[in-house]
């Protein structure tokens, strides 16, 4: 079933140029978008996802309001609805596995909405700019491919991609938008920042750093973040990145070297400090169980302790 824009059937995009020059009303939706002020999103009540990460929950959940996701360059941020049941789901696809990828979005949602029987999926996509490389483009014609094959009815209403999310400082193309949240009690979806990305952001960093593949991150029917086992080398030949300079590090650890966010650099290292003191990853998961955390009554994540 093709994507629809406006009720009706979208014919195939074979450019972001030529998808908003035929649907003039997406590029509005996008300038207004970008436009919105930027909401600083505190963690109570937050669920945040990183690089290929997915979560999905319904307006009946008690621990999370807001799912979000940010510091995306080349990547892009998904949301997909469901307006009838209000489940919701982000994910932040960086183009790995955009076929494999965008299918599990889609069950992550109609699942949640399987008793409704009124309403409609609607998709948002915010992401990537003008880089060099194309890197965006291809991520966005990817993404959009990938929505376009699936069975059901989605309504594209949020296209703020590529050149649609382009901006020039200092000569140098930038994303405006970096981050987003989507509001899972009414729907709403915004720019965003988050100063807090844990729970066990340098473990959830650490996996898909070695290679790991999207995964789902939270049980909203158990109300936890669940990271599961996962493996790496103990011999990574890493430690050398700690002594590059930010420039080095810049340009062969990011798809775009002078877009990326002022704290990369530090997150890089962070992530390849925890991999070196942590060289055996199965001992951050006694008995091959995954770590689960909770929500506490002051808005925390806290470890659940696994009987």
């Amino acid at each position: 079933m093709p994507l629809l824009i406006q009720n009706r059937e979208s014919d195939r995009i074979r450019s972001t140029v030529e998808l908003f020059d035929k649907y003039p009303h997406l590029q509005e939706h996008a300038r207004t978008f970008r436009s919105k002020p930027l909401a600083d999103v505190e963690p109570k009540c937050l669920l945040y996802v990183q690089q290929r990460e997915y979560a999905a929950t319904t307006p009946a959940d008690n621990c999370v309001s807001v799912i979000g996701s940010d510091d995306a360059t080349t990547c892009h941020l998904v949301v997909l609805r469901h307006t009838g049941s209000g489940a919701a789901c982000l994910a932040h696809c960086d183009g790995s596995s955009t076929w494999s990828e965008v299918p599990l979005l889609v069950k992550a949602v109609t699942s949640l909405s399987s008793v409704c029987k009124d309403g409609r999926l609607e998709l948002h996509l915010v992401g990537g700019f003008n880089d060099e490389m194309k890197t965006s483009h291809k991520l966005s014609l990817n993404v959009l491919a990938a929505f376009q094959k699936q069975k059901e009815e989605i309504h594209l209403e949020t296209c703020c991609i590529t050149e649609m999310n382009d901006t020039v400082v200092n000569g140098n193309h930038k994303p405006v938008v970096y981050g987003i949240g989507v509001n899972v009690k009414t729907g709403d979806v915004f720019p965003a920042s988050f100063p807090h990305k844990g729970p066990a952001e340098e473990l959830r960093s650490a996996r898909t750093f070695t290679g790991g593949q999207m995964v789902e991150i939270y049980d909203s029917a158990r109300g936890l973040v669940k990271i599961d086992p996962c493996k790496w080398s103990p011999h990574l030949d890493i430690a050398f990145w700690l002594s590059q300079n930010d420039d080095t590090i810049l340009k062969y650890m990011s798809t775009s070297p002078k877009a990326e966010p002022p704290h990369f650099v530090q997150h890089m290292k962070s992530t390849i400090q925890f991999l070196l003191d942590n060289p055996d990853s199965d001992s951050l998961f006694p008995g091959a169980q995954p770590q689960l955390f909770r929500r506490t009554e002051r808005g925390e994540w806290e470890r659940a302790v696994q009987s």
